[in-house]
């Protein structure tokens, strides 16, 4: 949900009413062929995402290499700040007068990775740091989910040391020994890399992909492309 809603009634397929209200974050994980009856008492703004269940398959095999996964809803009303991003980032780019289709693809995967990752108990990794100085491997994968979606836009080491549960200091050591490069490096490549995409797959200007990527400005896409990519942006789409 996007915005709070008061009194939301919902039953399952056991017919008892559920009364409660519903705060921005909340989120709702409905598996296929699950009957639901909601009634709402005042206007909702939220954001649905369906993700097929062959997808979400392919989702759970490409991440933990399962070939069978239940989801497992959280309770009602609770709230995933993770996924209020996404969705946020939905709506802004569903309110464009032509929405990036790559660009709306490419966040419900991240949704869907989000969904198997946090919604169906595979994520029963042993927690604590790697005896080798490294993140866990719950970090690794924690970390890794909110660069990946969050990467276009402001995100602090702070922020990820937390997710870690490690002082900035250590996280950048840790996180280093684990992606073998530090944080803004990491970053810097994702933003290179959808950017490239974006060029060989769209007809977006420079500056439009500039902005969904990441970067200030065109010079800067430019600039930073050319620094660690040895080429243009404008090279990168002729090659298409």
């Amino acid at each position: 949900m996007l915005a709070s809603s008061p009194g939301i009634r919902v039953s399952f397929d056991d017919h008892v009413v559920h009364e409660y209200d519903g705060d921005a974050g909340m989120i709702s994980v409905i598996p296929a062929n699950t009957e639901r009856n909601v009634t709402w008492s005042s206007t909702c703004e939220k954001i649905i995402v369906t993700v097929p269940p062959k997808r979400f398959l392919e989702l759970a095999a490409h991440e933990f290499g399962a070939g069978h996964t239940v989801l497992q809803p959280p309770p009602l009303g609770a709230i995933d700040l993770q996924a209020l991003h996404l969705a946020e980032m939905l709506k802004a780019e569903l309110a464009r007068e032509v929405p990036n289709k790559i660009y709306v693809e490419s966040l419900i995967t991240i949704f869907g990775v989000h969904m198997v990752r946090n919604y169906t108990g595979l994520d029963k990794l042993p927690s604590g740091r790697k005896s080798g100085g490294g993140l866990s491997n719950r970090s690794t994968v924690r970390v890794r989910e909110l660069l990946e979606s969050r990467f276009s836009g402001k995100i602090t080491v702070a922020e990820l040391a937390a997710v870690s549960g490690l002082s900035p200091r250590h996280f950048i050591q840790a996180f280093t020994k684990t992606f073998g490069e530090p944080p803004h490096k990491y970053v810097l490549r994702l933003r290179l890399n959808f950017a490239e995409k974006l060029l060989v797959e769209n007809v977006l200007s420079i500056a439009e992909i500039a902005h969904l990527s990441g970067f200030s400005d065109q010079s800067h896409l430019t600039a930073t492309m050319s620094k660690h990519r040895n080429r243009t942006p404008r090279q990168v789409r002729q090659q298409r």
